[in-house]
């Protein structure tokens, strides 16, 4: 699979998980169809998956595209077959700002976990 069709596969699971149905089977070559056959339902939830895939994922270290308008994080989601794909969350913009009309899933981007990192945090209570 590509990377717009890995975040097509994950905006699908979350559509999946709402509506309750089963995906079925998921391949390179159906996941276009399936894709565009849940856009033609016109039940509202895709739309609602898709903005809550672009809103999510977890930070990464990838640059970031800069932009005079808008504020830009990189982000990445793992999917089923343990592959990650990452993409870059647009947000911000002040009062007449549309960050969500930026095409988004065709900029995706595989990725490989490099490492771990474990954060210590410490928590402290008055003696």
């Amino acid at each position: 699979m590509n990377p717009e069709q890995k975040v097509k596969w994950l905006i699908l699971l979350l559509r999946a998980e709402w509506t309750e149905k089963p995906l079925g089977d998921v391949t390179a070559d159906n996941i276009d169809e399936l894709y565009d056959e849940a856009d033609e339902s016109d039940d509202g939830y895709l739309q609602d998956a898709r903005n809550e895939i672009r809103c999510s994922g977890t930070e990464t270290n990838i640059p970031a595209p800069s932009s005079r308008h808008y504020e830009a994080d990189s982000v990445a989601a793992q999917l089923p077959d343990g592959s990650w794909v990452g993409w870059t969350y647009w947000h911000g913009g002040g009062k007449h700002g549309e960050p969500e009309a930026i095409d988004w899933m065709n900029e995706a981007y595989n990725l490989v976990v490099t490492g771990e990192q474990t954060i210590i945090k410490r928590i402290f209570a008055k003696a």
